[in-house]
């Protein structure tokens, strides 16, 4: 399994630069605890069908890059999205984009997480969002949709009530659905392998 995985990286052009570059490599759905302002969040990830996206994610976890990150944007019914900013709003810095992954047969259902991007499909980098419904439209038609790559295993009921603060437009930010009380990423881990 683990050499089928590096022969897609090097296929996809991801920079395969050691083995030590893969995050916990013989985990096939490794899990994240999230602890945050209104709670504690576990996401379950799928290497199997996103392996590029799921090694970008831990990545970022693991370097410490998502702790103490807002939680930037939030549609109620629809999604909260975080892990770019910091209380401050200040864009943080980022690894490399990566490949959109989001043909993977994943879809953006209800308490799946899912990465951000541009219009551009190969744009998602560190942002990212969880679905508080079954999002269809995200998903990959005739476009390329949202690469979905874990779902929340415990603490759905946080992002629920995340999904109900009130927002506002933001000078800062340029755009609707911040917050008014910032709700902070406090510190993302990589549980132990079960």
């Amino acid at each position: 399994m683990r050499s089928l995985f590096f022969a897609l990286m090097l296929l996809t052009g991801f920079n395969v630069q050691a083995k030590n570059s893969i995050i916990d490599p013989d985990n096939l759905f490794p899990k994240v605890k999230i602890e945050t302002s209104m709670g504690i969040i576990i996401v379950e990830l799928n290497r199997i069908k996103a392996p590029l996206t799921v090694n970008n994610f831990l990545t970022y976890v693991v370097e410490g890059e998502f702790n103490n990150t807002i939680f930037h944007r939030v549609l109620e019914n629809y999604i909260v999205q975080g892990g770019g900013y910091d209380k401050d709003f200040t864009h943080l810095k980022t690894h490399p984009d990566i490949v959109n992954e989001s043909g993977n047969g994943l879809k953006n259902d209800e308490g799946t997480i899912a990465m951000a991007k541009e219009s551009r499909p190969h744009t998602a980098n560190r942002q990212f969002f969880f679905n508080l419904a079954d999002n269809t439209n995200l998903n990959p038609g005739r476009q390329w949709g949202y690469t979905v790559f874990g779902e929340i295993v415990e603490g759905f009921e946080v992002i629920e009530a995340m999904g109900m603060v009130k927002t506002e437009y933001s000078d800062v930010m340029g755009w609707d659905d911040v917050p008014v009380e910032p709700i902070t990423l406090i510190k993302a881990t990589l549980l132990p392998a079960e």
